[in-house]
């Protein structure tokens, strides 16, 4: 699978509605130090520093789809009490999310609360009630998510088993999303998968394929076997097992199975994860995403949230940003296409970020070049850089140029903290790019004039500007080049 069609689902990010129904609650967090052991009884004494409160359960996984760009309704039960007031207050100051939030008197608003000391949970409570939703606000729910369905593209369940999803009301939202023709992706809980029977996607983790399916899920095989035992039900059209450390597994109805390994670097916090994930994932679909593209990006988020503390989220944007740290992992030319970078600067500009852009050979990178990439930065948010193929060198520079091939001139262009992004482009001059591409500012370096700037006068006539930067004395290629051949001699 190519990062373009990854590229492609995260550039309409944007364009998505997605419909989520489940168990909202809030998640709050109680900071403070261990220093001591109470002396009535073998217990750290926790000393009480800040509290953080938080969207959590289904909230949190509306608030995921938030911060990946795309457009949510949520649907839930509250209590009618200051919890639920203060989770309402939270929703509502989020862009792109519309709560509607039935409130139950005879309830409470599920809260869980974690204790944490220097960074380490110690304890948690959970207040809440998790019997059936009374007829009448069941019936609530299920004429709101009727009437959302209309709106939306992907329908996410979220179920953290305090009541909401009950059988019945499981089974009646399913049947509605699929005579609207709404895939359904479902979060499920419970030793028995039985009442999400007509899901599309079931994304159990380890623990909950274990219950299903009565034996370890450990290996790759065991996890197959168990995804396929759901399959032969008929519960879903697809199960996506995910995995922790061990990534993700895809198994479809037609007994084809893909693993995902996982992506995250380092794990300070597991907590929503799974709401990270199938928030991606439902997105990723109603993106255009098919199901492999949709869990690879929901690894990837998955891999960015866990590596935050508390309950996490990660954006496009950051996706982006692992995606990218990827491709520097290999030499490939085909990690540096226009169309990869004309994605990433639209999505850039979509987030309201200005882009730069510059070209060059970067032939044997030296103090000029890195100056030069230090200053384009500068003037921007991001910077595309521009680089010349193997055969514009030989053009431009004439035979024995250049001395490094494009993958590794590329490679090492995309190393630097100041360049977002490479594109080898195959002309002699970058007009081609910089009409695509549109950047908002134009850099290169003070042996140039206005005038003489391939492109200017397009990046001016759309506002941009023409910035033309230091040069750093005695410093290029081609001196280096002679000094070399000379011995070292100046």
């Amino acid at each position: 699978m190519s990062d373009e069609t990854l590229l492609n689902a995260l550039a309409s990010f944007e364009h998505a509605r997605v419909l989520v129904l489940g168990d909202v609650m809030l998640d709050r967090f109680v900071y403070g130090s261990v220093e001591r052991t109470s002396p009535e009884a073998p217990v750290p004494v926790l000393a009480l520093g800040r509290t953080s409160d938080m969207p959590g359960g289904a909230a949190n996984v509306a608030r995921n789809v938030v911060a990946l760009g795309a457009r949510v309704q949520l649907l839930g039960v509250v209590g009618e009490d200051a919890t639920g007031a203060q989770l309402r207050t939270h929703l509502a100051a989020l862009a792109n999310l519309q709560a509607q939030l039935v409130a139950d008197a005879g309830r409470p608003t599920t809260t869980k609360t974690r204790y944490v000391a220097d960074r380490q949970q110690i304890l948690r409570t959970d207040l809440e009630n998790c019997g059936p939703l009374a007829a009448a606000v069941a019936e609530a729910v299920l004429a709101r998510f009727r009437a959302a369905l209309a709106d939306t593209d992907v329908v996410i369940l979220s179920d953290y088993n305090k009541g909401v999803l009950n059988a019945a009301v499981t089974a009646a939202a399913i049947a509605a999303a699929r005579s609207a023709g709404k895939p359904v992706l479902v979060d499920p809980k419970g030793r028995s998968f039985e009442k999400y029977r007509g899901a599309t996607v079931l994304t159990p983790n380890k623990q909950e394929l274990q219950g299903a399916c009565g034996h370890d899920c450990t290996s790759d095989e065991q996890v197959i076997e168990a995804a396929r035992s759901v399959l032969a039900q008929g519960i879903c059209s697809t199960v996506v097992a995910t995995r922790g450390k061990e990534g993700m597994t895809i198994v479809q109805a037609d007994g084809r199975a893909q693993h995902i390994r996982t992506v995250a670097t380092e794990v300070y916090d597991v907590t929503g994860a799974g709401d990270t994930a199938v928030a991606a994932m439902a997105v990723s679909l109603a993106a255009g995403a098919d199901i492999s593209a949709a869990a690879r990006l929901a690894n990837i988020a998955a891999g960015i949230a866990v590596g935050k503390y508390g309950t996490a989220t990660a954006s496009g944007d950051e996706i982006l940003e692992r995606l990218r740290s990827a491709d520097d992992g290999g030499t490939a030319e085909s990690n540096y296409t226009l169309e990869r970078a004309r994605l990433l600067a639209a999505h850039w500009r979509r987030l309201g970020l200005k882009v730069a852009f510059t070209n060059g050979c970067f032939d044997m990178l030296h103090p000029g070049h890195v100056s030069l990439l230090t200053q384009a930065r500068h003037t921007a948010d991001r910077l595309v850089v521009g680089l010349n193929s193997d055969a514009s060198v030989r053009r431009l520079k004439g035979a024995g140029r250049p001395v490094q091939g494009a993958g590794a001139r590329a490679l090492v262009l995309a190393s630097l903290r100041h360049v977002d992004a490479v594109v080898i482009f195959e002309e002699d001059t970058p007009l081609g790019l910089i009409q695509a591409l549109e950047p908002d500012v134009l850099v290169k370096g003070a042996d140039y004039t206005v005038a003489t700037v391939v492109g200017a006068d397009l990046v001016l006539k759309r506002g941009g500007r023409v910035v033309l930067a230091e040069l750093l004395p005695a410093h290029s290629t081609t001196e280096t080049i002679r000094r070399m051949t000379a011995g070292g001699k100046a």
